[in-house]
């Protein structure tokens, strides 16, 4: 890797991890008091894939340990957010499905969040901003493909 190619590929991903933070605070603002980040990312996820996933595939889904998502899953559950309940096939492992109450707080938090939302898209233009989305999206492709 020449001097160059190695000041861009520093450059992008300070850029990425800068723009992750500072995203990543200004969501936490706008949640809904007590909502983190993780509990929203959880709760979205469920409410669009549809039907119930194992906690195994929610922690590969999002890239965290199993631990991890024990824990926002307690979390979840506790508020009422989630179901889980024994696989009837497998009774060492346990599934997960949004409930009514997830569904409405994930449904409050995107309407808390959507103003955020399109007021960066709008300052930075929907043109811009769709023009930027293939490149992220083969990025992570390609971040997830080297795990």
């Amino acid at each position: 890797m020449n001097d160059t190619t190695h000041n861009l590929a520093v450059t992008l991903f300070s850029e990425i991890l800068t723009s992750d933070q500072l995203v990543r605070n200004r969501l936490s603002r706008v949640l809904p008091k007590g909502m983190e980040i993780s509990h929203f990312s959880v709760l979205n996820h469920l409410a669009r894939a549809g039907g119930e996933r194992s906690p195994a595939q929610l922690a590969r889904a999002f890239h965290v340990t199993r631990g991890a998502m024990t824990n926002t899953l307690s979390k979840l559950e506790w508020a009422g957010y989630i179901h889980v309940r024994p696989d009837w096939d497998d009774a060492r492992r346990k599934m997960v499905a949004i409930s009514p109450a997830g569904r409405q707080a994930r449904d409050a938090a995107l309407s808390a969040i959507t103003p955020m939302v399109r007021e960066v898209v709008g300052e930075i233009g929907e043109d811009r901003v769709r023009a930027a989305l293939p490149i992220l999206r083969e990025l992570r492709l390609k971040l997830e493909e080297d795990r």
